[in-house]
């Protein structure tokens, strides 16, 4: 994969801070979603919208301790 660096201001590191729906999610996956969100407003408003939703959620799951972890998923996978 090729890689480059991006100046960003605090704020925006903040901002784009808010979107990870997990700690270890990267800056490359957090604005892939963004990207996806903004594509998807312009031609389905509300499938942007319920995608929204879905993140909120996830954070609040989140802070409740209510996820499974990567390895956890593995063995249910059966991976």
């Amino acid at each position: 994969m090729n890689e480059t660096t991006v100046k960003l201001h605090k704020t925006t590191k903040t901002e784009l801070d808010k979107f990870r729906e997990y700690k270890n999610e990267s800056y490359d996956e957090v604005i892939q979603k963004v990207i996806f969100i903004a594509k998807t407003l312009k031609t389905q408003p509300q499938l942007s919208k319920e995608t929204i939703e879905a993140i909120e959620m996830a954070r609040e799951r989140i802070k409740k301790g209510k996820f499974m972890t990567e390895d956890e998923a593995r063995k249910r996978l059966g991976f």
